[in-house]
């Protein structure tokens, strides 16, 4: 569960809470086919104030230089290369700040109309939720055997014998690409059994290229 409702909550603390409304969008396929309708309740982080309800940011991404590099020597050497979707990539994160906002439209506790919720864990639209998803997806890899490229925090390196994985992180989605299909599928696994995603096969579409 990713809130609570908080019943006993200050006065003074009501300017604290974070507004969200509901965004409706549609969810295209690369070959530009409508693949779904997509729903998602976000909240206003505009509205959020610094040292209060937030603190970091700052969440890195992988650079396109980094990108085709990792891609030039998969293809050199002939490693399979795939493509991981992290679903609801943001509710990961752990909030270390103590946010509130308000019930989402149409999902009121009828009996507590007048409360308020309690996150527990991030949500779309918090200033903080790319650096909360960042570092959960970073700790949970390091925690397996990766390392950080010092060149570049968003690409992961794991070795293990004479296997070797490489790992970039855009957000919510995954490039992966090892040294054996054998090996591949063993961290796409391990992955699958943190995260809820999907193995979207062989890589043909990232970042618009």
């Amino acid at each position: 569960m990713y809130s609570v409702f908080h019943q006993s909550i200050n006065p003074e603390t009501y300017s604290l809470v974070v507004t969200g409304k509901w965004i409706f969008k549609h969810k295209f396929w690369s070959n530009g086919s409508l693949e779904r309708y997509k729903a998602r309740w976000v909240l206003r982080g505009f509205t959020q104030r610094p040292g209060v309800d937030f603190d970091e940011t700052f969440s890195p991404v992988v650079k396109p230089a980094t990108v085709r590099t990792v891609l030039s020597l998969a293809l050199s050497r002939r490693w399979p290369i795939h493509q991981l979707d992290v679903k609801n990539a943001f509710f990961h994160g752990t909030l270390s700040e103590t946010v509130y906002c308000q019930q989402p439209s149409g999902f009121e506790d009828p009996a507590h109309h007048d409360h308020f919720c309690l996150l527990k864990k991030s949500l779309y639209g918090l200033k903080q939720a790319p650096h909360a998803w960042y570092s959960r997806m970073a700790s949970f890899l390091l925690s397996i055997g990766f390392a950080e490229a010092k060149s570049n925090t968003s690409l992961f390196v794991y070795q293990c014998g004479s296997n070797t994985t490489y790992l970039l992180l855009y957000v919510d989605d995954i490039v992966l690409t090892a040294s054996s299909p054998g090996f591949l599928r063993r961290i796409i696994s391990a992955l699958q059994q943190e995260f809820a995603m999907k193995d979207l096969g062989e890589l043909h579409h990232f970042l618009g290229m």
